[in-house]
């Protein structure tokens, strides 16, 4: 046990998706996974394991922002061995040729500032994705007929944004879209040397203004929820 996770040892597996929301990770792990059992619940962020295709996967809520998610994924690789850790969330399309549904395969994630910050210094640490999961998340996706697109995100500190200027300059520079997370789960891939990738759904555009109504999210999210777990195992 730890802090904030208070799994037995042996409970989680190497392999974690991380949902921000800990409700969706009970849908994914009660949809997608076989003979899923909860192994956390501390502080509400509910974790579950199971198998998928026989293979051990813990699907883990991380919370909202990067200090929220830096907390858990510090404490799953430290503590528990994980080896592979896949976001699994919503973003806000930024182009264009993004479409609300479509899937985001995050190469890059730009942002100002995350928790890992003070460790760089003047450094700007450009996190990237593990090649062999973006690889095969891309193969995955195509093999489904997803819609998706492959490039930059940015990680935000702020949901409520009153940048536009900045905003502008991540469109200008084709980011496209922006989340919450992904920019410290790379640093700390990169860290202690594991896997790591972002599958997002955009669920609404900040260019066109459309959004993804509650009654589709399901469908939309499974895909990426697939598309993650086939790329994991690949």
């Amino acid at each position: 046990m730890t802090i904030h996770i208070g799994a037995r040892p042996g409970e989680i597996a190497e392999t974690v998706l991380l949902p921000g929301d800990p409700y969706r990770a009970k849908w994914a792990a009660e949809t997608f996974l076989k003979d899923a059992v909860q192994i956390n619940q501390v502080r509400g962020m509910l974790g579950f394991t199971g198998t998928w295709n026989g293979n051990r996967v813990t699907i883990h809520g991380s919370g909202m922002g990067m200090p929220s998610l830096s907390i858990y994924v510090n404490e799953l690789i430290r503590d528990y061995g994980a080896q592979t850790l896949i976001r699994i969330g919503s973003c806000g399309g930024m182009q264009e040729k993004v479409k609300v549904r479509d899937v985001i395969l995050a190469m890059t994630a730009s942002t100002l500032s995350t928790p890992s910050r003070g460790i760089f210094r003047d450094l700007n640490f450009a996190p990237s994705a593990d090649w062999s999961l973006l690889r095969a998340a891309a193969a995955a996706a195509e093999a489904k007929g997803v819609p998706t697109h492959v490039g930059g995100i940015y990680s935000s500190d702020v949901f409520y944004d009153e940048r536009p200027d900045l905003n502008e300059q991540m469109t200008r520079h084709g980011i496209l879209g922006v989340e919450m997370e992904a920019a410290e789960l790379y640093i700390l891939a990169a860290r202690y040397a594991r896997r790591a990738l972002a599958v997002l759904t955009v669920s609404d555009h900040l260019v066109t203004g459309e959004a993804l109504p509650s009654a589709d999210r399901e469908r939309s999210f499974g895909d990426m929820v697939e598309i993650a777990l086939e790329a994991a195992f690949a």
